[in-house]
């Protein structure tokens, strides 16, 4: 099914795995955490329990690095019957500000898309995660400049998406969300009017993954970001 972009006046950009890559260190502090852990269980079973440890904490802590380094604690301390070293639990601390601290590293022509689309479009950034962190990636991007509005949800869900929209006074059939999740960035859309385009990053985290057969055909999916100016600009 063909996607119409006529009458786009605002685009929304998710970051993480959009802009700049993030999903890739969330993948290596698992590696490191397994690593630590490996005396006390198998990877996979360590893999298994962070995750359910990370679903669990959700709604207390949110998404971010600073809510999985907490569940990875806690995981430390389920699987090691609470019998883990204070040495470990310093490690596991330093994966994550070591995670928090990493260099930005923007996806290719990021840049030079917004430099396209910004005298165009009212451009703006809708992400999810901690607060802090996602706007000190923004400062150490160097894009703000190019965004009118900045929006950290705390989850991507229709209402959220909805409320957000009307409160920026922006129509949904004139509103284009560009995200590398279907579950969070094109599917929620679609279902309150607005258009999405899907740029799948080449690793998702599990919670984030659709399993199920998708019904909206209403949406475009690109292999990178800057073939979305063949149909916007």
């Amino acid at each position: 099914m063909e996607v119409n972009f006529e009458g786009i006046e605002v685009i929304g950009f998710d970051a993480d795995d959009t802009l700049w890559v993030n999903e890739t260190y969330f993948r290596d502090a698992e590696e490191q955490f397994a690593q630590l852990l490996e005396k006390y269980e198998t990877k996979n079973k360590i893999d298994q329990e962070l995750f359910k440890a990370e679903i669990r904490n959700l709604d207390l802590y949110g998404y971010g690095i600073k809510g999985f380094t907490l569940s990875m604690i806690e995981c430390a301390l389920d699987l090691s019957n609470n019998s883990v070293s204070q040495e470990t639990l310093g490690k596991i601390l330093e994966i994550g500000k070591h995670m928090i601290s990493h260099p930005v590293e923007l996806l290719e022509g990021v840049e030079e898309l917004l430099k396209k689309l910004q005298p165009k479009y009212r451009l703006i950034v809708l992400t999810k995660g901690d607060l802090l962190d996602q706007e000190r990636k923004l400062e150490r991007s160097g894009l703000s400049n190019y965004f009118h509005h900045v929006e950290v949800l705390s989850d991507k869900k229709e209402k959220n998406y909805s409320d957000l929209l009307e409160h920026l006074q922006i129509n949904p059939s004139k509103f284009l969300m560009i995200g590398n999740s279907l579950k969070s960035d094109v599917l929620p859309l679609l279902n309150i009017g607005a258009r999405a385009v899907h740029v799948p990053f080449h690793t998702t985290w599990q919670h984030e993954e659709v399993t199920e057969p998708v019904e909206h055909k209403g949406y475009l999916t690109i292999k990178k970001l800057g073939d979305i100016l063949h149909y916007v600009n």
